[in-house]
C-alpha cells in the first residue's frame, strides 16, 4: 500500500518503488511488519462469529533497520501500552466490518505514530522574570498584605 498524499511516512510493499524521505521520516519496508487476522468484537450478527475481519499489526520498533535510535525512543514513548516488554508495537483495528479496510486503519495509524515520532520536539528554553516583573508581583503581595490587615478586629488606640 502506498501512503496517501497527505502522509509523508510510507510502507512499502514488494511492487512498490521507495519513496524519497521528506523531513526525516523513515520508510518502512512490508517485510517488517506481521499482521494477524482475528475475530471482532461487538455487532456484526452471525458475520462476526464466522469472519476473521479485525487485523493485529505487529512492528519491532526495537529491531527495526528503518528507524533511526532518537526516532525508536520516541516512537516507544509514544506506543505507550501497545508496546510489548519486548518492543513490539501491536495496533489492532477493528473498527470496520471489512478486512480490507481493518488492514488499511491499522497502516494508516502506524504511519500516523512514525510521523508523530519523527518530529524532533523543540527544546525548552528556560526564562527568567525581568525586574520590573518581579517588583510588580512583589507590589501586589504588599497591597494584599495590607488589605487583609485591616480586616482584624479594630484596636483601642
Amino acid at each position: 500500500m502506498i501512503a496517501s498524499a497527505r502522509s509523508t511516512a510510507t510502507i512499502l510493499t514488494s511492487r512498490d518503488e521507495p519513496v524519497a524521505k521528506k523531513s526525516g521520516v523513515p520508510t518502512i519496508d512490508e517485510a517488517e511488519l506481521v499482521e494477524t487476522f482475528v475475530r471482532a468484537s461487538g455487532p456484526g450478527g452471525q458475520n462476526v462469529n464466522k469472519v476473521s475481519t479485525a487485523v493485529e499489526l505487529r512492528f519491532d520498533v526495537r529491531n527495526s533497520p528503518s528507524l533511526s535510535e532518537p526516532i525508536r525512543v520516541r516512537l516507544s514513548r509514544l506506543a505507550g501500552s501497545r508496546l510489548t516488554k519486548d518492543g513490539v508495537l501491536i495496533i489492532r483495528a477493528d473498527r470496520f466490518r471489512t478486512q480490507e479496510m481493518n488492514r488499511a486503519d491499522a497502516r494508516e495509524r502506524l504511519e500516523e505514530l512514525v510521523e508523530a515520532a519523527a518530529i524532533v520536539p523543540k527544546p525548552r528554553i528556560k526564562t527568567k522574570p525581568t525586574r520590573a516583573a518581579r517588583e510588580r508581583r512583589h507590589e501586589g503581595k504588599r497591597r494584599r498584605a495590607q488589605v487583609k490587615q485591616g480586616r482584624g478586629r479594630p484596636t483601642d488606640d
